[in-house]
């Protein structure tokens, strides 16, 4: 069941092209869903994001921006608008690597879906029925909070080449947590905002 879509309207963006998004935990049918991807079927046309890859929801949001914009700019590099949010993610330039590192794998178990309102026929009740006939997932809150207990830091940091970076949880507490978080959070914005276009 997909209750948990909510529209993000992103700022700076305009209102006619939000993105529906929605947080899934316990998924149990990830490779069908990344072989619908893989077969170009366009009832699929999702950015299916494996969340452990995401620190935040600002990390997220970012992403959504950055091609989102780069659509409404014709600058797309890669398919869609969508495979372009999961591009987006990487600090690097290269696409192949941004589905293997960010996007959705035959294993993922926790998966954030993203759709962006490209055409009318698009709409959160469209998008919600979909998701709930074909995500095997719980829907869970799309915050920091619940993205804290998924995201794989290690990994994000790997990815992101901050391993001087403290990370959040590593040895410390309360101000210096938060402190660790919000430094590696705007690392990761700088990231995509700066990399190559």
């Amino acid at each position: 069941m997909a209750s948990r879509l909510e529209t993000l309207n992103v700022p700076h963006l305009p209102a006619a092209l939000p993105a529906y998004v929605v947080l899934y935990r316990d998924v149990q049918n990830s490779a069908f869903l990344r072989q619908q991807l893989l077969s170009g079927n366009k009832e699929y046309e999702y950015a299916f994001i494996d969340a452990s890859m995401v620190l935040s929801r600002a990390h997220a949001t970012a992403g959504i921006f950055r091609a989102v914009n780069d659509y409404m700019n014709e600058r797309l590099k890669s398919h869609n608008v969508h495979s372009e949010i999961v591009f987006a993610l990487n600090p690097a330039n290269n696409i192949a690597e941004s589905f293997r590192k960010f996007g959705i794998t035959d294993s993922t178990k926790d998966l954030l879906v993203v759709k962006v309102a490209v055409s009318p026929e698009i709409t959160h009740d469209s998008v919600a029925a979909h998701l709930e006939a074909s995500v095997q997932g719980k829907p869970v809150p799309f915050d920091d909070e619940t993205l804290s207990e998924i995201s794989d830091v290690t990994k994000i940091k790997k990815v992101f080449k901050l391993g001087a970076l403290p990370s959040p949880g590593d040895k410390t507490n309360g101000a210096q947590n938060i402190k660790a978080k919000r430094q590696l959070e705007l690392s990761l914005l700088s990231a995509i905002a700066l990399r190559g276009s």
